[in-house]
């Protein structure tokens, strides 16, 4: 996993979202001013900052147009090197990934034992949606990892609670404290914390033995349910309200690592917050950057957005786009072993208390990504390949479950059929995963023709994000020198800077337009009028990067 996702950064031009956040993380660094990208909590773009400033970057300082203008300045207008600044950028965020891999290998082991954790983490390391956005210097992975982390550590304070809740708060601050989506998991973890320490209560009270040995329960009288209740109660509140405590401690520590003085001036972009959804903003006990940005988060959803499955183009949203990406961009093998964990952790007796740790938070955090009016991309459901893989430990353990209880009675190659099969999905999902590298964002499986075909189902970050620009000046540079070239690239890459000499072809009449017409699959996708005349009157000769196709006129 780590060789594809350095790959994968080392060869990759920056994506849409990235130089917006590098250039953040830059002003974050030099000028501890929070005034660029506030729709977004610091902390993503702090891990960001830990590899850029090892990069000795340009940049003057005061800058004042828009986030969007600071990326394209420091990258591409101040002398620096674009891919030597994204490497390092890029690197923080691969060791996270890569760190939530082993808490995905020792999540799954406490459910289905070294096994079971072995095959959670192929699936996890494995997987082209994590390897795709976990190589990139965005903040969809970190946020993931870190709500990941708080799951798992809610499940170990059933142990140890004491250790356990408030590093369990303070992963949830930093899932919060990196993308402001995370909010939607905070009504299910607080009384998951809740219900761990209620179940180490009963195991104490009920079933853990004393110094004696004998039970609990046979050293003292039978509690009455109403003052047992009471009892639990209490501890039940302060585990949620300790957690809630340590998160919000975390984002006030985010903000306050970037200007300890906490200078903020809304910016004219910040709605007026009118109705249900601002006076419950207004009621979060967070710092007002974090308030003003969910307004922006706000309206930015209801600004109109097009979308693109399956071969429609569609303006506004679809409720069943991120399932439906979702199968389409997750391997085969994967999508059965995370069914069959599903199923296994709710039916199975043994499994049947990790099923609210596991897929309760998974479901709601999918409804609320579902909820959104942004049909961009599954990385808004990058936490499913991270929970759904622990989810897939509980296939090994039924499979080995299985296999001994049916030990004394069928025959040997019936024993060990469950273990085969969950070997052979594991392997298909392996395979399909490397047969796409290095090219993981536009990953699509076997059902739906693979990668060169995502762009007939999906668009935007699913496909084409922007990230093969550079490729593209290698590929016109090697076999179609001296040719005229037009272009229409979705990214914020700057085409000269690679080399790329290019018109715009919906610019002149398309009688004028001969030679090379390359277009970013993502603009074919929702091509209207003059360009999508011109795309349907050329000869594709060939993709680059699955992402963007050449055309012959």
């Amino acid at each position: 996993m780590a060789v594809a996702m350095v790959t994968t950064a080392v060869r990759q031009t920056p994506t849409i979202d990235e130089p917006v956040y590098v250039g953040t993380a830059e002003v974050y660094r030099r000028e501890h001013s929070l005034r660029f990208n506030p729709e977004h909590p610091p902390l993503g773009k702090l891990v960001i900052a830990a590899g850029t400033a090892f990069a000795d970057a340009r940049l003057e300082p005061g800058f004042d147009g828009n986030q969007t203008e600071l990326g394209r300045r420091l990258l591409y207008e101040s002398g620096n090197d674009p891919g030597r600044l994204m490497l390092p950028a890029r690197l923080p965020v691969i060791a996270l990934t890569l760190l939530s891999g082993l808490v995905v290998f020792a999540f799954a082991r406490d459910l289905a034992g070294a096994v079971g954790g072995l095959v959670a983490l192929a699936l996890y390391a494995f997987s082209p949606d994590v390897i795709a956005h976990g190589s990139l210097a965005t903040l969809d992975a970190p946020a993931a990892g870190f709500l990941l982390t708080s799951v798992w550590l809610l499940w170990r304070a059933r142990q140890r609670p004491l250790l356990c809740l408030p590093l369990a708060g303070a992963a949830l601050g930093a899932a919060v404290a990196t993308k402001m989506s995370m909010l939607a998991a905070v009504p299910v973890l607080l009384p998951l914390a809740a219900l761990s320490v209620v179940v180490r209560y009963r195991h104490r009270t009920d079933g853990g033995p004393g110094n004696d040995g004998s039970p609990a329960a046979a050293r003292h009288p039978r509690i009455p349910q109403l003052t047992q209740a009471a009892r639990l109660l209490w501890p039940a509140l302060l585990a949620a309200a300790g957690v809630a405590l340590a998160g919000i401690a975390v984002v006030w520590a985010s903000y306050l690592a970037v200007d300890p003085r906490l200078r903020w001036t809304a910016p004219a972009s910040v709605p007026d917050a009118h109705g249900l959804r601002g006076q419950l903003v207004a009621l979060l006990p967070f710092p007002e950057p974090f308030r003003d940005g969910m307004l922006i988060q706000f309206a930015f959803e209801d600004a109109g957005w097009e979308g693109f499955l399956f071969g429609r183009h569609y303006s506004g949203s679809l409720w069943y786009y991120l399932p439906a990406a979702l199968l389409v961009k997750t391997p085969l093998g994967a999508l059965a072993l995370w069914a069959a964990g599903a199923v296994a952790l709710v039916a199975v007796p043994r499994l049947r208390a990790a099923a609210p740790y596991v897929l309760v938070p998974a479901a709601v955090l999918l409804l609320a990504a579902m909820s959104g009016d942004r049909d961009l991309g599954v990385r808004y459901a990058v936490f499913l390949p991270m929970l759904l893989a622990v989810a897939a430990a509980g296939a090994v353990a039924v499979a080995s479950g299985a296999g001994a209880a049916a030990a004394l009675r069928t025959p040997a190659r019936w024993r060990r059929a469950p273990g085969v099969t969950v070997a052979a999905l594991l392997l298909f999902a392996a395979v399909s995963s490397l047969r796409t590298f290095p090219y993981y964002l536009p990953y699509a499986n076997e059902a739906f023709g693979g990668p060169s075909n995502t762009h007939r189902h999906l668009h935007d970050s699913n496909v084409d994000w922007g990230q093969d620009l550079g490729r593209l000046a290698d590929r016109l540079r090697e076999r179609y020198p001296g040719e005229r070239v037009w272009l229409v690239y979705k990214g914020s890459g700057v085409p000269s800077h690679y080399g790329i000499e290019a018109s715009d072809p919906r610019e002149v009449p398309p009688s004028r337009v001969r030679g090379l017409l390359v277009v970013s699959n993502s603009a074919i996708a929702k091509a209207e009028g003059r360009l999508a005349a011109l795309v349907e009157s050329s000869r594709a000769v060939e993709q680059v990067g699955h992402s963007i196709t050449v055309f012959r006129r």
